[in-house]
């Protein structure tokens, strides 16, 4: 059962108030994007948008739109504060990872606003903690900029292809190279390891396909170590999407649906790792 909200001191009203009936709904997607200690956290009437980036190279969003709380209420425009990821979830699973079943850990989760703490209230079976965590200012954060007019090709894949591609392909490489192109071999997928070269293909026309929009050819490098992290996503989500825009940055948008049927995204944007020569294709 949801709480009741706890009364504002001296009749403030709270900037941000939320409330959930599984608090592992919200955990599970902020572990998708826990790949550094900190996260900027943004809530607007639509939802919550926790952000996570490392060396302004790769970003990561987790969407959690505002339907998938029981409540959900922003008092401002916006309200951006930045927060330890680690602590927050370790607050989060502070009844375990795993509860019993027929149990789940209810939370309700406030901000005053500017300067406060984030204080989460956890109850499982009966039992109620409180936690307060410290927020600090927030940093100015990368815009990728990834409208849909910018964006060059697309595709929608199930995410179990993606999964068997990081099974198969040699991870010893540095790079992943991705291959889009209206003309064979359409969607590539490249390492260069210790094993020597490995390229996975899949055809426009493959099951695991659901949509393919590829305007031109473009190859692009990665480098794996940004894209791992990206892998707790995929290994939540049943399908993603791969865009890529003129200058070769690549978004990788996983759709993830929880337990009940509720669908999030987590959204990851990494810049390309070099040019590529003719030579080398």
């Amino acid at each position: 059962m949801p709480f009741s909200s706890p009364p504002p001191a001296s009749g403030e009203p709270f900037a941000l108030s939320a409330s959930l009936d599984k608090a592992r709904h919200l955990s599970s997607l902020l572990r998708a994007v826990h790949f550094q200690d900190h996260a900027t956290c943004f809530a607007t009437a639509s939802g919550l948008r926790v952000t996570v980036e490392d060396a302004k190279c790769i970003q990561a969003n987790a969407f959690i739109q505002a339907e998938i709380f029981q409540e959900f209420a922003v008092q401002e425009e916006s309200v951006v504060f930045r927060i330890n990821l680690s602590v927050l979830l370790d607050c989060l699973t502070i009844f375990g990872t795993s509860s019993l079943p027929g149990t789940s850990t209810a939370l309700r989760m406030c901000y005053r606003g500017y300067g406060y703490p984030l204080m989460l209230f956890l109850e499982e079976g009966g039992v109620v903690t409180v936690c307060k965590i410290n927020t600090q200012e927030p940093e100015e954060l990368l815009d990728f900029d990834f409208c849909s007019t910018k964006v060059v090709n697309k595709i929608i894949l199930q995410s179990e292809g993606l999964r068997e591609a990081f099974a198969e392909l040699d991870m010893t490489s540095e790079v992943l190279q991705i291959t889009m192109s209206p003309d064979k071999p359409y969607f590539r997928l490249s390492t260069f390891g210790n094993a020597g070269s490995a390229h996975l293909d899949y055809p426009r026309d493959s099951d695991l396909m659901e949509a393919f929009h590829c305007n031109q050819t473009q190859t692009n490098r990665y480098k794996i170590s940004l894209l791992k992290p990206s892998t707790k996503a995929l290994a939540l989500s049943c399908k993603v999407s791969i865009r890529t825009d003129a200058q070769g940055f690549l978004s990788l948008q996983y759709m993830i649906r929880n337990e009940d049927g509720q669908i999030c995204f987590v959204e990851y944007y990494c810049c390309p790792d070099e040019d590529i020569t003719e030579a080398e294709l």
